[in-house]
C-alpha cells in the first residue's frame, strides 16, 4: 500500500498528489468577527470585566474560554464538546492567540463554576457594549419590547419544568428587547412552570 506523501500520478508524471496541505480551516469568516471585536474593543471588556469565582491558576484562563464559546457559537459549534474537534484549528487558534484551544471537560468545569455573580458580570458587559455603541449615536427613541420564551434542557437541573404553553420541558426565560432595532437589552433567568410572561412587570430593567 503507497503512503500518500507524494504520489505521482501515471498519466501524468508533472501532477503530484499529497497530504501536505498546510493548516486548514473552514471557519475563515471568524477573522472578520475578530475585527470587528477588536474594533469595538469587546475581547478587552470581556478580559476587564468577566471572571468566575474561581482562585485557581489555571492555563487556560476565564475570559480565554468566554471567548472561545463565543466564537463557537457564532460559528454554529453550539456544544462543548465540539472544542474537541476544533483543537487545533488554525483560524481558532490565531484569533484567540493560543497553541491549542480549551478542551470539553476544562470548558465544562468552567461553566460549573458560573453562578449569580457571573450573570450580573455579563448584565454589567451588555451595559457597557451598549455605551459603546450609543457613543457613536444616541438614540432618539425606545421602544421596550418584553417577551418569553423557553429555553429547552436535558436532565433534572435545579429550576427546570413543565411548561403547558410549550409542551416542553426546560426554562422560561423573560427577555426585554429594543424593540426599534431588535437589541437584547435584559435577559431573566424564570422558573420552567411560570406561565408566559407573569410577573414581567416585577423585571428590573437596565
Amino acid at each position: 500500500m503507497d503512503i500518500l506523501n507524494t504520489l505521482s500520478l501515471k498519466s501524468n508524471r508533472k501532477v503530484k498528489i499529497n497530504f501536505d496541505g498546510g493548516d486548514l480551516s473552514s471557519d475563515a469568516g471568524l477573522l472578520l468577527i475578530k475585527e470587528f471585536s477588536a474594533k469595538i474593543g469587546f475581547s478587552k471588556l470581556i478580559k476587564k470585566k468577566f471572571k468566575t469565582n474561581d482562585k485557581t491558576v489555571r492555563f487556560h484562563k476565564d475570559d480565554e474560554n468566554l471567548m472561545q464559546m463565543i466564537y463557537q457559537v457564532i460559528s454554529a459549534y453550539f456544544e462543548d464538546d465540539c472544542a474537541d474537534e476544533l483543537t487545533l484549528d488554525s483560524v481558532f487558534n490565531a484569533i484567540l492567540k493560543k497553541d491549542r484551544l480549551t478542551s470539553q471537560p476544562t470548558l465544562s468545569r468552567f461553566f460549573n463554576r458560573m453562578d449569580e455573580g457571573t450573570l450580573l458580570q455579563f448584565d454589567d458587559i451588555d451595559k457597557s457594549l451598549r455605551d459603546i455603541i450609543y457613543s457613536i449615536k444616541y438614540p432618539e427613541h425606545m421602544l421596550l419590547n418584553l417577551d418569553s420564551t423557553l429555553f429547552g434542557i436535558y436532565g433534572n437541573q435545579e429550576g427546570e419544568g413543565f411548561n403547558f404553553h410549550y409542551q416542553a420541558h426546560g426554562y422560561h426565560l423573560l427577555l426585554c428587547y429594543d424593540g426599534l432595532i431588535g437589541d437584547l437589552l435584559k435577559a431573566e433567568l424564570c422558573d420552567g412552570t411560570l406561565h408566559c410572561s407573569n410577573d414581567s412587570d416585577k423585571c428590573e430593567l437596565p
